[in-house]
């Protein structure tokens, strides 16, 4: 037994990753690390990171929509110092948006219809997703579609943060702020607004306010040239060959410059590095000496903000609908385990967790005092069950 683990029970995770997923060509590698109680119980490399380079421990990754709660801790960091309120409107930090409408209809060569909003965007609205923003990728309105017109959610497009605001208030907002929940560009918005308060760059807020202080050494919107050699290959699902090229690690657009930081999903990280989050997530907001945010502000953006309650089935009008997200709620950043029995995986009331586009995820159970760090490079995320198989396991570990 490794810290009330079961180590028999652990050594599973690999063995079924590799029979499931590696061997059969569904994934190109995997990376797993579990903890408890601050100690590592479990670490294990499997497959290629790049053809015929076996998949190291410090491997770096394209964590996409991990990126979100360290964004949204930054800004409830900002919270702490009053510098901005959850009640706040958008339009105090970001005035294009005064004259943002509610679609009704048109879209495509027909001039958008719209109606003021019932209500404004509040900051919290953009921490919780319930802003009436999208992602473009969703396909499912003629708001998305406006969004994949204007790139304005593509990797590759030349956007600035201001040109990114500007444009974005252009669009129409798919529903009343506060009404429903919609996985969107929200926390993109929220980049936006911690560079204006702060008044310098984005990622050097991130840098010296979270990275810095918790010796998060390889995560950053970059990879530098020195160690790109360490960034993995990254791939895209094919109904036929099951994966096909999307991003070399040698020729990597994760290794470029970019005039627009992505709150969202623009970081790249290591195992490791995104493990010291989730330890300070664990610690309650701290790591060893260094305190990020307070216990209190940690549990607030922990707890279910859905309003009135609920969970992701009930008030998702886009993706995370599906009957698979019962019993899950959403915080300011983070989705929260409200009734397992629901979830139908092992579990603990309050534990919480996010994942990203190229299937990585993580979780932190503060009952059990467990980490979850998983990593891989595939899109879409929806393609397989993983990140909820690996969970399944590492609860059933359990030994004390």
């Amino acid at each position: 037994m490794t810290h009330g683990f079961d180590t028999a029970r652990l050594d599973r995770i690999p063995a079924f990753l590799a029979a499931k997923y590696v061997d059969t060509g569904r994934l190109p590698h995997a990376a797993t690390l579990v903890s408890r109680r601050g100690e590592i119980a479990h670490l294990s490399c499997i497959g290629e990171a790049r053809p015929g380079e076996a998949l190291k421990e410090d491997a770096i990754f394209r964590i996409a929509s991990m990126t979100k709660p360290i964004t949204s801790i930054a800004f409830m960091m900002l919270v702490e110092e009053g510098k901005v309120a959850l009640s706040d409107p958008l339009v105090k930090f970001c005035p294009e948006f005064k004259d943002t409408g509610v679609f009704v209809a048109g879209g495509g060569n027909v001039p958008f219809l719209t109606r003021p909003p019932a209500s404004p965007i509040r900051m919290v609205d953009l921490l919780r997703h319930t802003a009436g923003l999208t992602y473009g990728f969703q396909e499912r309105t003629p708001v998305d579609g406006a969004y994949r017109k204007a790139k304005i959610d593509d990797f590759d497009a030349d956007y600035t943060m201001d040109s990114f605001i500007a444009d974005l208030a252009k669009i129409p907002l798919q529903f009343d702020p506060g009404a429903h929940w919609n996985y969107s560009m929200a926390t993109d918005v929220l980049g936006a607004v911690i560079e204006r308060i702060e008044g310098k760059p984005f990622a050097q807020v991130l840098q010296e306010r979270i990275f810095g202080p918790l010796g998060m050494v390889d995560t950053g919107f970059k990879v530098p040239a020195e160690q790109q050699h360490r960034l993995t290959d990254a791939y895209a699902f094919h109904p036929k060959n099951r994966m096909q090229d999307f991003d070399g690690g040698a020729k990597s657009r994760w290794a470029k410059d970019r005039s627009f930081h992505s709150g969202g999903g623009g970081l790249a990280s290591t195992i490791d590095d995104y493990h010291r989050f989730c330890l300070m997530l664990l610690g309650g907001g701290k790591l060893g000496d260094v305190r990020i945010i307070s216990r209190k502000t940690l549990e607030l953006m922990t707890s279910n903000h859905l309003p009135g309650g609920g969970d992701l089935t009930q008030h998702s009008v886009g993706i995370f609908s599906e009957a698979e997200n019962a019993g899950i709620g959403f915080g300011l950043g983070f989705a929260v385990n409200e009734s397992p029995a629901q979830t139908m995986t092992p579990g603990s009331v309050g534990d919480f967790y996010w994942g990203g586009m190229f299937s990585t995820g993580f979780f932190v159970d503060p009952v059990e005092e467990i980490c979850m760090v998983f990593m891989t490079q595939l899109m879409p995320s929806s393609t397989y069950p993983v990140r909820r198989e690996v969970k399944t396991f590492v609860h059933a570990a359990i030994d004390d």
